[in-house]
C-alpha cells in the first residue's frame, strides 16, 4: 500500500515508525514486537514491520532500531510511593529553582515558619547542575539561612548536608565512628564538618 493509498483509507498516519527493533510490549498477547507506529505521542501500531508498514506516509519519520532492545515505561517520573506518600508535604522542594541563591532564600523563609524542634529537609528532585551557580550549598550557607533550626540536604541520594544545628541534635561530634559504607567529614582537628558522603572506594 502506498503513501497516497494510506491517506485516503482512512488508516491513521504514522508520524514516527521505528522498525527492526525488538520490542518488549508487557502485553500477554503480544508480548514482543519488531515495529511501532506512533501519532500524537500514542501508538497506534504494533507488531510487525508489515503490520505497521500500512501506517507509513509521505511525512512519517522512519528509525531503524538496529535491532536493540525498546522497552515501555522507564522514564517514569520515579515516585518513591511510601516516602513520598508520608513525607512529601515535609520536604521543601527546590524542583526548577534556577539558582542557588533562591533555594537558600525559600530555605531561609521555611525555617522561618518551621515549629521549632522540627527540621527542614530538602530531598529529592534537584541537583546541583540546575543552579546558575554550579554547585551544592555551603554548610556556611545553611547556618546563615538557618541558624537555629535542624536543615538535612540530600543531593542525590548519595551526599548529604547538615548545618550546624542538625548535627548538634543528632550529637555527631569528633568521636563520633563514620557509619557503614559512608563518611563524616571531618576538619583538621577531626570535628564534623556537616558534609555526609559516600566512603571511598580507593
Amino acid at each position: 500500500m502506498n503513501a497516497e493509498n494510506v491517506e485516503n483509507t482512512g488508516v491513521p498516519v504514522a508520524e514516527l515508525i521505528v522498525r527492526n527493533a525488538r520490542i518488549t510490549t508487557l502485553d500477554p498477547a503480544l508480548p514482543a514486537a519488531s515495529a511501532l507506529a506512533v501519532t500524537g505521542g500514542r501508538i497506534i501500531a504494533i507488531g510487525t514491520e508489515r503490520d505497521v508498514e500500512r501506517h507509513r506516509g509521505p511525512s512519517t519519520r522512519v528509525l531503524d532500531g538496529l535491532n536493540r532492545r525498546l522497552v515501555p515505561g522507564l522514564n517514569d517520573s520515579h515516585t518513591h510511593v511510601i516516602r513520598g506518600g508520608l513525607q512529601y508535604l515535609l520536604e521543601l522542594r527546590w524542583d526548577g529553582v534556577e539558582s542557588l541563591a533562591d533555594a537558600l532564600s525559600l530555605l531561609s523563609a521555611q525555617a522561618a515558619r518551621t515549629p521549632p524542634g522540627h527540621w527542614v529537609r530538602v530531598v529529592g528532585g534537584w541537583s546541583a547542575t540546575q543552579f546558575a551557580e554550579r554547585r551544592l550549598p555551603t554548610v556556611a550557607e545553611l547556618n546563615r539561612a538557618a541558624p537555629d533550626t535542624p536543615v538535612f540536604v540530600l543531593h542525590l541520594y548519595q551526599a548529604a548536608i547538615l548545618n550546624r544545628v542538625a548535627l548538634q541534635a543528632i550529637g555527631y561530634d569528633r568521636d563520633t565512628p563514620d557509619p557503614p559504607g559512608g563518611q563524616i567529614v571531618r576538619d583538621g582537628d577531626g570535628v564534623p564538618t556537616g558534609m555526609l558522603s559516600p566512603r571511598p572506594t580507593h
